[in-house]
């Protein structure tokens, strides 16, 4: 039976709210694809929900990879919403060759967020 890995993470609102009030749309357009920051935007503005649990499910996603000393591969790792509304994981680039290294299968993703903070729980199977 394969191993189990768990990655979790927690991004404070309050984080969120001082890059976006720091004019971030730089920083962001490192850590979010074209795509994330589309589903990231309201009519009042930006999500900062919805960027913390991105941020935080891309963390606990990179924590599966079991890599030390190495950047969080932001651009290739994408959190996304499926048609049902549930977050899920796209890996391109360095993050799909670091979960192929790693032996990962399929990754699940589960998001929340209140009013102080997103937490994000990431799982798959390791060979």
């Amino acid at each position: 039976m394969p191993a189990r890995r768990i990655g979790i993470d927690v991004v404070p609102l309050s984080r969120v709210r001082e890059l976006v009030a720091q004019d971030a749309e730089p920083a962001l357009r490192r850590m979010l694809s074209s795509a994330e920051l589309l589903s990231s935007s309201t009519q009042d503005g930006p999500d900062l929900a919805g960027i913390a649990g991105r941020l935080a499910a891309k963390e606990a996603v990179f924590k599966l990879f079991h890599v030390g000393g190495q950047p969080v591969p932001w651009l290739s790792t994408e959190v996304l919403k499926s048609d049902g509304g549930w977050p899920v994981v796209r890996l391109t680039g360095r993050a799909a060759r670091l979960a192929r290294e790693a032996g990962l299968g399929e990754i699940e993703i589960s998001i929340t967020h209140d009013d102080a903070y997103a937490i994000a729980v990431a799982v798959s199977a390791a060979d």
